[in-house]
């Protein structure tokens, strides 16, 4: 983790919490002892990374107070502060990299600190930092299905929407929407024809919740409308057909997304060579 990403995180707690003062220290030292509100910040174990939100590292907050100063209330009032400003918020470092935090809860129960006196609850965040979109290139044909609905939620959310495919990129923006392949079927359709299925998660994310809501339930309604989306560069203008949409607006917008969505389309199966019957014989009976 760079130090800029650190810096931007402290600089960020600091403004959520004026009362500290600037006050967002590392760990301390053996023997060294806090003095006044502050908050200590613990950059903990690295867990494998998911394959498009990138990198994962484990923080942990823990802000401190005085009992004779709030106790255990001015923690509440703190650590709902922390969990707003940082849960699922974008931020950005000086040279353009961004992360998100995701909130995973308090880690252990209320206690005094030996030293300071001081009470304090530790904090656990996620902190998700999506790689250069450079190390997912792949060579090969671009998927057409991904484009065209890449294609399609820009046309319906408009240009101040940013639409991402497969990762989350680096330095990615907000608002902004990604779709990630999930799955594929192919089954034959009588003798002549194909169905192939693929499904698809949505991701919607915005700085503000209720748009966030606004806009899954916008897309899932105008899929569920339209029912169908017209391939990109395609000759001839052919369509895939919307299958199954679904919405979830409980689910973690940036890790899991909110949106299932099932595609389908059928095509002519390729064709087998077969000799050609040049001449039949007939015989009226067996000798």
């Amino acid at each position: 983790m760079s130090v800029a990403v650190r810096q931007t995180l402290k600089q960020k707690l600091a403004a959520l919490v004026p009362a500290w003062e600037g006050r967002v220290l590392d760990v301390s030292t053996q023997g060294e002892v806090l003095t006044g509100p502050c908050a200590v910040v613990a950059f903990a174990e690295e867990v494998p990374k998911s394959a498009w939100a990138g990198y994962r590292r484990i923080i942990k907050i823990s802000p401190y107070v005085r009992p004779e100063v709030g106790g255990a209330e001015q923690l509440e009032t703190w650590s709902a502060e922390l969990v707003k400003g940082l849960h699922q918020v974008r931020l950005e470092d000086e040279k353009g990299a961004a992360f998100t935090c995701i909130y995973f809860g308090s880690s252990d129960c209320d206690r005094v600190d030996a030293g300071s006196g001081m009470m304090t609850r530790s904090l656990r965040f996620g902190m998700y930092i999506p790689e250069s979109t450079d190390d997912h290139v792949v060579p090969g044909t671009p998927d057409s299905w991904m484009a065209a609905l890449q294609g399609w939620t820009q046309s319906a959310l408009g240009s101040e929407w940013s639409v991402y495919g497969d990762v989350w990129p680096g330095g990615y923006e907000t608002p902004s929407v990604l779709w990630r392949l999930t799955g594929y079927s192919s089954a034959a359709a009588g003798t002549s024809a194909l169905e192939m299925r693929k499904q698809w998660t949505g991701h919607v994310v915005a700085s503000v919740e209720g748009v966030t809501r606004h806009t899954v339930t916008h897309l899932v309604e105008q899929l569920a409308v339209q029912n169908r989306i017209a391939l990109a560069n395609s000759e001839d203008t052919r369509y895939l057909t919307v299958e199954e949409v679904s919405a979830d607006l409980q689910a973690d917008a940036y890790l899991n997304g909110q949106i299932r969505l099932t595609l389908q389309q059928r095509s002519r199966r390729p064709g087998t060579d077969v000799p050609l019957i040049r001449e039949i014989h007939h015989s009226k009976g067996m000798e």
